[in-house]
């Protein structure tokens, strides 16, 4: 890479500019770097808006900033890592590679997007489920050292999913003998008897997001007989109580509907060689009025307990459509400001009414007589 700097004579304060000229081996074609009709190129420009990127041939140069000159060239070495693993490179990976050198920038320590998108959790027919962002890959890593794991953050973070994932990697690596999957059924305060069906038709609309996930992950043949014979188990929350679980997986999911008492109910059925892992989004509670939730409160209870590891997401993990991304921010700064406006609105001061003498006026005595 070469660098220039000007230095102007105005008086005007030094521009540290550099230029960097990057060769594309033949082994990757310009459009799988570029993208179709230059849609990858056209992101890398926004995300560098300090620096001008030129393409010719195999050839990419880039000049301006010089921080940010070295990031292009970063970028565009990762890009082709990533490429040497066989993956095609999309407009949302190129964004997250970005926003993951910027990271990496001010903390060093940060992995590297090639190391991030080339982390195979589970392969199954053909496609292969992966971390997607730094979090993830922070999630994921979490759960492989830590006995219990509290994965938080908004819709579609991923943080039911990728455990999901992880549990099938450790029942097929014969790490565990048994995947077990629960949530609570607090639609219906877990009070089933007025819906109409069996039991298993009333809490399986409760589960179903679970079953969805396992037939993403499994072959649906094979599902039906691994539940029959125990080793996958999914049901509702209350289903837990008196239970040692030994050797095995275990996911809680929408734990933010969980009481304190059900939430150390469930903590305390871990038994000898298994992993547990809660899931939920605080910002999301289901619970009736005037009941805390139990995943609240165990980030102050276990904050300081070894083996306990707590992970958090944020809008910028979100692996679904942009829009969920938007929306999530959009709702968090609308709850901070109804938060601010309700701290801003003073209570207005109770009244009495007094008479001619200033004494509280006594109340009204009711002349209705029980019958």
């Amino acid at each position: 890479m070469s660098e220039t700097s000007q230095t102007p004579t105005n008086g005007q304060q030094r521009v540290d500019a550099a230029s960097a000229r990057i060769v594309i081996p033949e082994r990757h074609p310009m459009v799988t770097l570029l993208g179709t009709a230059d849609s990858l190129l056209r992101v890398i420009e926004q995300g560098f808006p300090a620096a001008d990127i030129h393409v010719r041939g195999n050839e990419v140069t880039a000049t301006g900033d010089r921080r940010e000159v070295a990031l292009v060239k970063q970028l565009f070495n990762e890009m082709m890592l990533v490429l040497r693993t066989g993956q095609p490179l999309t407009e949302d990976a190129v964004e997250r590679s970005i926003a993951m050198l910027r990271s990496a920038a001010e903390d060093p320590g940060h992995p590297a997007p090639s190391e991030v998108f080339t982390t195979n959790i589970l392969s199954n027919r053909g496609r292969t489920i992966r971390p997607k962002t730094l979090n993830q890959q922070r999630y994921v890593d979490a759960i492989d050292k830590h006995t219990i794991v509290f994965g938080l953050g908004p819709a579609g973070t991923g943080k039911t999913y990728l455990a999901m994932a992880k549990a099938v990697q450790a029942l097929q690596a014969k790490e565990v003998n048994r995947i077990i999957l629960t949530r609570p059924a607090v639609e219906a305060g877990e009070r089933l008897g007025f819906l109409p069906g069996t039991l298993f038709e009333k809490i399986d609309p409760y589960l179903r997001p679970l079953y969805d996930a396992l037939h993403d992950m499994m072959d649906p043949d094979a599902i039906p007989r691994l539940m029959a014979a125990g080793t996958i188990e999914v049901a509702p929350l209350a289903y837990m109580r008196g239970r040692t679980l030994n050797d095995a997986f275990i996911i809680l999911d929408e734990a933010q509907n969980t009481s304190p008492e059900q939430m150390k109910m469930f903590l305390t059925r871990l038994g000898f060689n298994s992993r547990v892992v809660v899931t939920g989004d605080t910002t999301q509670i289901d619970l009736p009025g005037g009941t805390r939730s139990g995943l609240k409160i165990v980030q102050e209870i276990l904050a300081d307990v070894p083996d306990i590891h707590f992970s958090v997401l944020t809008s910028t993990d979100v692996v679904r459509h942009k829009l969920v991304s938007r929306i999530v921010d959009a709702y968090e700064r609308w709850d901070a400001e109804q938060e601010a406006e309700a701290g801003r609105v003073p209570r207005k001061p109770v009244q009495r009414r007094t008479g001619k003498t200033g004494a509280a006026r006594a109340p009204r005595q009711s002349h209705r007589t029980e019958s």
